[in-house]
């Protein structure tokens, strides 16, 4: 038998990094979020079943650097100075464990760190609400900005939810 690849626990992090590489930006940004030793694979924005949401320092002591780790992924780059970089993972819950939830991702340029938040959390719940017909029984997200000063870097701001087998 084929075990079934359905995440059992979830923590949500975020980062910022600043290079004047684009990709060691978004390295820098991986280990703000405390995710660098992964191989991640980004996923859709389906919440499982019955997934436990723990903190970010329970779910690191579950995963081994070099593990192939899915997550759902926010994530925008600049190398514009003076341009804002924002981006969230938001969560709809379902009021029935046994039903799954919904996560989402939203990035933007100018936004702040409260606008991308109450964005994300709206996709969520929407795409919640449309499938169930009601409201979630919770909703949340997990914003994070930041303002590229100095010309010569590349910054990238990253949001993800993490998810561990």
């Amino acid at each position: 038998m084929i075990a079934k690849l359905i995440p059992r626990k979830v923590f949500f992090t975020s980062g910022v990094g600043t290079h004047p590489e684009q990709l060691e930006s978004f390295e820098v940004s991986l280990r703000d979020a405390g995710i660098e030793k992964f191989n991640l694979v980004t996923v859709s924005s389906i919440l499982p079943p019955k997934c436990e949401i723990v903190t970010k320092e329970e779910g690191l002591k579950e995963l081994s650097p070099g593990e192939v780790v899915f997550c759902v992924m926010s994530r925008i780059s600049s190398n514009e100075p003076g341009r804002t970089l924002s981006t969230s993972v938001g969560c709809a819950l379902p009021g029935d464990i046994s039903k799954h939830g919904y996560i989402s991702e939203y990035h933007a340029y100018g936004e702040n760190t409260q606008d991308v938040g109450e964005h994300a959390i709206k996709l969520a719940g929407s795409m919640y609400s449309t499938w169930t017909n009601e409201a979630p029984l919770k909703t949340f997200s997990i914003p994070r900005s930041s303002f590229l000063q100095e010309s010569g870097n590349w910054m990238t701001v990253i949001s993800a939810a993490v998810f561990i087998i």
